[in-house]
């Protein structure tokens, strides 16, 4: 009886956190007031994506966190990761939305699908920020359903020949080096793509129309054409075959992601609401007095200390290899929700002032958005859930 109790259940991890989550904050903190805060609504103004922060960024460990240290990453686990988004997150959505991308999409493929010659060749490149990393699933015609795509690779000799356009790839652009799903097989058979990592430069790989955002504008989002682009056989990812499994594998820690990222912009624009409401002042005294105010900003922590606890349960299991689909779902759902409502609370807060770019919490509501979409909308959410819960 002893040894099943002992057994570690999905709710068995420690919420404080450790001193290098501390360390972490603290600096991404003095980082971010430094290279980010100064100059964020000027790239969200211009759509600017910073590449060379992402240098910088690469320098403090923050590109490569979950890649082991022997092939130059931090070596960390979910748990940091989730500390290194959202805070990166509670300062600016877009260059933390860029960061989870590159980490978690790209960069985790390879590491966690890719052959040693290719974890050697391109991981070191990553986790430093010298090369960014795009990772290539949605096209034009397939978003939620990813089983439709019309982006082909077909097998001649020694190489692969891609042809099709996806879309809103982040860093579809700018990135060095792309992970791409394309059909190998038929239509709507799950066993029928495969994943395969492309050079920038490679012949037959251009980017295409760069898209002008609600929000996220300096995180770049553009397509990728393959037009008879062709890769060795030794840039397939896994086996030929396996690509929509290993992806559906990626997007589990994808929701970790984006459930950190929203986690974040909830605490900047619940954090700016509880200054700013103590400082206003009305009829005499801070905004904060009125129940009114008092009461949204309740509920704003209320929601984020559960999207935190919901984050960092998901996290813990997928540190510890235990399945997580059902709480990554969740996670993400609940929290890219609660993250658009705390940054509408937030702007009511504010007033008339909330809806001018002078004040921050114009652009988390702008931003919060698009944690509701990515990687999985919060309508697929609720059917990974649904279906969890019905097994």
């Amino acid at each position: 009886m002893s040894e099943v109790l002992d057994q570690p259940t999905s709710t068995t991890f420690n919420m404080q956190q450790t001193e290098e989550q501390k360390f972490i904050a603290q600096s991404i903190r003095d980082f971010g007031n430094k290279e980010i805060r100064p100059y964020l609504m000027d790239w969200d103004e211009s759509q600017e994506f910073p590449v060379e922060l992402f240098r910088k960024l690469g320098e403090l460990g923050y590109m490569g966190v979950l890649v082991p240290e022997e092939y130059g990453g931090s070596g960390l686990g979910y748990l940091e990761y989730v500390t290194v988004v959202s805070e990166i997150s509670k300062i600016c959505g877009s260059i933390g939305l860029s960061v989870a991308a590159h980490n978690s999409l790209c960069t985790n493929h390879i590491l966690m699908f890719g052959n040693e010659t290719q974890k050697s060749t391109y991981l070191p490149k990553l986790a430093s920020g010298e090369w960014i990393g795009a990772w290539a699933l949605t096209e034009p015609n397939t978003g939620s359903d990813a089983m439709r795509m019309k982006c082909v690779a077909k097998k001649e000799g020694n190489e692969w020949v891609l042809n099709g356009t996806k879309c809103w790839i982040t860093h579809g652009k700018s990135s060095n080096v792309v992970v791409v799903i394309a059909r190998t097989g038929e239509l709507l058979d799950s066993r029928g793509m495969t994943a395969f990592v492309v050079e920038r430069g490679t012949p037959g790989l251009k980017a295409g129309k760069k898209e002008n955002k609600l929000g996220m504008r300096a995180s770049e989002t553009a397509e990728v054409i393959f037009e008879d682009c062709r890769i060795p056989e030794e840039n397939v990812l896994g086996e030929v075959g396996e690509g929509f499994i290993q992806a559906m594998k990626i997007l589990d820690g994808g929701r970790i992601s984006i459930a950190s990222l929203g986690l974040g912009i909830a605490k900047g624009a619940y954090e700016a609401s509880l200054k700013y409401a103590k400082e206003r002042e009305q009829f005499g005294k801070p905004i904060a007095r009125f129940q009114a105010i008092a009461f949204k900003l309740a509920d704003m922590a209320t929601k984020i200390e559960a999207g935190e606890l919901l984050t960092l349960q998901a996290a813990d299991m997928k540190n510890r290899g235990l399945k997580m689909t059902k709480e990554a779902a969740i996670a993400k759902y609940y929290t890219s929700e609660i993250s658009v409502q705390i940054a509408t609370d937030a702007v009511q807060i504010f007033g008339g002032y909330g809806y001018t770019k002078d004040f921050p919490v114009e652009k988390f509501y702008r931003d919060s958005k698009l944690c509701t979409i990515g990687e999985g909308t919060s309508e697929i959410q609720k059917l990974v859930i649904s279906r969890e819960v019905l097994k």
